[in-house]
Parts: C-alpha cells; structure tokens; sequence
C-alpha cells in the first residue's frame, strides 16, 4: 500500500500468525474504558459526541450514526490491551512458515485454485496479477475466509481513536468505516474484523478499502466479506495499484556456494542489495535443485531468513509489493512461497530447524547491550530486531570472522556472554 495504508494493514497484521483467528470478544463484551494517555482527555461519551459532530461535517448521514453507534457506549478494554501488547518472544522463520504455508493450508489453496480458476483468470486478465497471488494472500490473511475476527469494526476503531496512542490515524479510519456504510457496501451488523479493524477476507483496513475495493459483480456494492468476485478483483486491483509487474514473478529458493561472501545478504525490510541474476549466478548462486538460474537481466535481493544454514532467497519487484501489503519480511516470503505451492510447485528445498531457538525480548535487550558495550552501534536496546540491530550484529560477525549473516539467535548471544 502507498505507506500509510501499508502501516495499517501492519498494524492489523504483524502481531499475528497469519491463520489464526484474531482474538476477540463479541460487540458488548469488557467495555471497560482504558487509562488515559493525558490528563484532560474527555469521557468516552464526550469524545463520542464531538467525532459525531464531525463525522456529520463529512456527510455522514445521522441515520448512519445511529445505526454504526448502537449500544456503543464504552471503548473495548481487550482492544487497547491487544493495541499495546508486545511479544514475548521473537519469530524464528521456521515457527512462522511451518504454520503459514502449512500442509493443510496448501491443500486447501489448490483445491480452491481449480474450484475458482475461470474467476480468477478473468482478474488476472484485468489487473495483472496471476490467481495463485491472490489465493495466497487470502489464505495467509483470513484462513481462506474462516477467520475474519468478530469485533465490531466501528467499535474496535472507535476504541483505538479514543484511546490517543494513535488516535489521529484510527480517527481518519473510523471516518473512513462510517463512509463505507453511508454508501451501502455492507450493513453495521456484518461491518466485523480484526481488533485493529481490519476487514473482511482481505483484511483490508477501511482506507484501503476506500481506496481500491471493487464491485466486480455488479451488484452496486464492494463486499470484501461475502462475494468472491468482488474480493479477488479487489486483491488484483490493490496489487495493481502497488505497482505490481506482469512480467516478473516474486522469486526463488535458492543454493549458495560454501564461501559464499552472506554479507551481501539484504537485512532492511525492504532489500537494500539489488544485484542483477546474471551478477548472483557469477558468484556461485544456484536453483534450489541445483540448477542454473533463469537467463534474464531481473534485479534480484537475497535474503537468509534463518540465517547462513537456513533457506536462501533471491527476490524481486514484486516481493516489495508484498511488503507494500504488509511491512513485514516473514510474511511476504511466506506469501511467495504459499503461491507457488498452491500452483504445485516444491515444498522448500531446505530442511527445517529440528529445535526452535527463539529469543525472549529480554534476550534481544541483553545482545543489544552487550553489542553496544562493544562499540557496535544497536541505537537504544528496545529487545526488538531491527534493521539497525541487525547492521551491528553483522559488523560483530565480521569483526570476528563468523558467517555474516546478521541472524539474532542464541549462539550469537552465547558468544556475546562467552566475551564479557
């Protein structure tokens, strides 16, 4: 999404497995009003009353209050407790993917590939973008339509715009849900989603659907809940409109050589290492079979998601599409790799991690500052895995002659205890 739509759907997204229902609590349940960020802030009804007032400034109708506003007379306790949540632990690739592009998320993707081919051919004949792309990104964001999330999402936006933390941002959505409704594209009572009020099979926040939903089976109404037509032509049009590439596909599994330089490996969300294929192929990069690399001048990034030992990725200008779809590097591979799967390709040629060496945010502080005491610049330690704290862990790994992979995990936590 242009940026701030694609931090909405982070916002929506990161924080959750891909598949699992987002959790919840039905409309008139914990209506309990959080703490206040300041100490002037208005009552709830207050603060209602005045976004009413200038929800009708932007024509919304007073009919569409009343019915989006019905029995709404608390924030959601559960949503401003999820809003503020961290993790507790950080996400290895393979505790994500072995649950994103699961076996029985595969299956269930071909089987719904051949059941909606002609639709989805006819949307790739519109916008461009190939079915298996749009049944991956259906299956990584609702479970095929089976987890949309039963908030309310006027509630649940209500509550986040109230609460200040991000209030403008959620106001300008709640404004956009309401715009949703005025015009007739779904009824309050079926306006459900996730706690972020992300909507629907697509997930797509109320600006993105704004922006880019269609009405592809010309029933007057853009139904990202319950018409297929309309959602898939929604998921091509939004890509589309990201600057998806006809041409190219997302990327590729593939094998690096034993002296491979892991250096050149991309560790921004977006990949700041581009190289043309004949440029990897040169310096030893292969298929995942172990065959050549396709013959074509593609810019192409590579990623090691599990670090040296793990999966190797070469991406293109798609993958940051994905990434314009939700800013996060884990699941766009898995977005990859689902559509490929779906389409019958390969399981991924590398192994699993046989043990999940997962890093509690305590453990990522205690690397950060033991980096910093270094001379290795990590920024403030704040326990999570960033661009910068992966730049200085590998110039640490450089500095000590491992494999410059810029992997946080375990064993370089031990080695940093191991030096004081």
């Amino acid at each position: 999404m242009p940026k701030p739509i694609a931090f909405a759907l982070t916002v929506a997204l990161l924080l959750l497995l891909p598949g699992c229902a987002t959790q919840s609590v039905a409309a008139g349940d914990a209506q309990v009003a959080p703490a206040s960020d300041s100490p002037g802030q208005p009552s709830f009804a207050d603060w209602l009353a005045d976004f009413r007032d200038e929800a009708r400034s932007r024509g919304i109708s007073q009919a569409t209050l009343e019915a989006a506003f019905a029995g709404i007379d608390a924030p959601i306790e559960r949503v401003v407790e999820l809003d503020r949540s961290q993790p507790e632990f950080t996400l290895t690739f393979w505790n994500y993917f072995n649950r994103a592009v699961s076996d029985q998320r595969v299956a269930t993707g071909q089987q719904l590939y051949r059941e909606h081919r002609a639709l989805l051919e006819r949307v790739e004949a519109e916008y461009g973008v190939p079915g298996r792309f749009l049944i991956a990104f259906w299956g990584l964001e609702t479970n095929y339509g089976q987890t949309f999330g039963n908030f309310s999402v006027i509630h649940a936006l209500a509550t986040l715009a109230y609460d200040q933390r991000r209030g403008d941002f959620f106001r300008n959505e709640l404004i956009a849900a309401l715009e949703i409704l005025e015009a007739g594209h779904i009824e309050p009572v079926r306006m459900e989603g996730s706690w972020a009020g992300a909507m629907g099979n697509l997930q797509f926040m109320p600006t993105t659907f704004r922006a880019h939903a269609v009405d592809a089976d010309g029933d007057g109404r853009s139904d990202i809940w319950g018409s297929l037509p309309d959602v898939f032509a929604s998921a091509g049009h939004f890509l589309q409109n990201l600057g998806w590439n006809s041409g190219e596909t997302w990327g590729r599994e593939v094998r690096l050589p034993r002296d491979f330089d892991h250096s050149l490996s991309s560790i921004d969300t977006y990949p700041e290492t581009r190289l043309p294929l004949s440029e990897w192929a040169r310096r030893g990069v292969r298929a995942a079979d172990g065959g050549p690399l396709p013959q074509a001048e593609v810019q192409a990034a590579l990623l090691l998601p599990a670090g040296y030992d793990g999966p190797a990725f070469l991406v293109y200008d798609n993958y940051r599409r994905f990434l314009d779809w939700n800013r996060s590097i884990l699941y766009a591979l898995a977005v990859g790799v689902l559509a490929d799967r779906v389409a019958g390709g390969p399981p991924l040629a590398a192994e699993p991690s046989a043990v999940e060496q997962r890093l509690t945010s305590e453990e990522v502080t205690e690397i950060q500052t033991h980096l910093a005491r270094l001379g290795f610049d990590v920024g403030e330690p704040d326990g999570r895995v960033g661009p910068q704290t992966r730049g200085a862990i590998r110039d640490y790994q450089q500095s000590r002659g491992f494999p410059a992979d810029a992997l946080a995990d375990p064993t370089l936590l031990t080695r940093l205890r191991a030096e004081g």
